[in-house]
């Protein structure tokens, strides 16, 4: 048994030793399903992280982000552009550019922005956005996904996220 954690621990750090080094324009581009936002995925399962993933969304003026949590995924955000509105468990909290959000695992949360677009760098850990965004969006010049709730909510849940 003790044999084989050194070779697990080695492969462990062969996929993240390997590490990246991306360009402002290199990533996954995908567009969202909803409101038709950019998302850029820059680190994620696909880049061999599975611990964490990282990426910006655009979100178009009004589109807010629904009220969901991830289970099992903390997740943070770095306001690139715009401002709005944080509920987080029910409590409602005013973000402007510059701002820094974090939300714990197993949080209630989404973003209303009726006035500014908003431009987020998100990161989550464990990974697992990224696969939801690839599941539910298209890269440009696709035609969205005609998705309903309940897809939604079944394609949320192979990433251990619902929303309300």
């Amino acid at each position: 048994m003790s044999q084989l954690l050194p070779q697990v621990m080695v492969q462990a750090q062969t996929t993240s030793a390997q590490g990246c080094v991306l360009g402002v324009t290199e990533g996954e581009h995908l567009v969202h399903f909803r409101d038709h936002g950019n998302i850029f995925i820059k680190l994620g399962s696909r880049s061999g992280s599975s611990n964490l993933a990282l990426g910006t969304q655009q979100v178009t003026v009004g589109a807010g982000v629904p009220i969901h949590r991830h289970l099992l995924m903390d997740e943070a955000f770095y306001v690139l552009e715009g401002s709005g509105v944080l509920i987080l468990n029910d409590v409602r909290h005013y973000f402007e550019k510059g701002g820094t959000i974090f939300i714990p695992r197993n949080s209630w949360h989404g973003f209303e922005n009726p006035e500014d677009e908003l431009l987020l760098l998100w990161t989550v850990t464990p990974a697992g956005l990224d696969g939801f965004f690839r599941d539910t969006c298209n890269p440009p010049g696709v035609p969205p996904k005609q998705l309903t709730r309940e897809q939604i909510q079944e394609i949320a849940s192979k990433y251990a996220t619902e929303f309300k």
